[in-house]
């Protein structure tokens, strides 16, 4: 029997609505990784899920010759330098622009989600709240995105979509599920016109188009999550 190769031994546990799976299809995609995908359920987490992330129990889960990784940002990290001569380096080489690329990328997952996920599941003032700190974190991405194209480049310090890309690329369906949900404007296109560019070229992107999870089934999960935590609330 012919050994497996290398890609042929990549598996990625998550489910398909998962922003943060989103980014690991996203990269391996653009790298040209074959794996296989293997869903799991987010109600009823597997033991597969539960034993290979022990610690946070949550996906997405690359599985790589036997090995784990966890952790979305760095399993795109992982799969940029495991296939580094594979084109396209989700990371620059230069020292500095890798720093800036991962900056931003914290930035998403440390000050932007957070901010999102209190509209979703804030009501009154905090819901209030969330929203102007969605708005302000909004604004920063669209000056840096005007920084980079004043330099020539479409993405986040670049010319193609890199790390920082794929970071906020990944939560675009949900984005646009919660605004409908809570009836808000995160994304103001008249005051944040370089984000709203790079959204739309960022949906333009054939490889992306395939990858980016049904904006129908997003929705119902998003006003799943909304009606929950509301009626978890009229119950306190």
């Amino acid at each position: 029997m012919e050994a497996c190769t290398e890609e042929e031994q990549v598996k990625l546990l998550g489910w398909l609505r998962s922003p943060c799976v989103t980014r690991v299809r996203i990269a391996l995609a653009l790298k040209g990784i074959q794996y296989q995908f293997i869903e799991d359920d987010a109600e009823n987490k597997s033991q597969l899920l539960l034993q290979s992330n022990p610690v946070h129990k949550k996906v997405p889960v690359l599985i790589h010759n036997g090995k784990i990784v966890c952790e979305s940002m760095i399993i795109v990290q992982y799969i940029d330098e495991t296939w580094d001569t594979k084109a396209p380096n989700l990371l620059p080489k230069d020292p500095y622009d890798r720093a800036i690329a991962r900056f931003w990328a914290a930035f998403v997952d440390d000050k932007l989600a957070s901010s999102i996920w209190g509209v979703l599941m804030g009501q009154g003032e905090k819901q209030q709240k969330a929203v102007e700190e969605s708005l302000a974190n909004f604004l920063l991405l669209d000056d840096a995105l005007r920084a980079s194209s004043c330099s020539g480049n479409a993405y986040f310090g670049g010319g193609e979509i890199g790390f920082a890309d794929i970071a906020l690329g990944g939560g675009l369906v949900s984005l646009k599920a919660i605004q409908k949900v809570t009836k808000t404007v995160l994304v103001d296109p008249q005051k944040m016109p370089h984000l709203c560019a790079w959204i739309d070229r960022f949906f333009e992107i054939d490889l992306v188009k395939g990858i980016l999870p049904d904006p129908v089934k997003v929705l119902e999960r998003i006003s799943y999550l909304r009606a929950k935590f509301t009626s978890a609330m009229a119950g306190n």
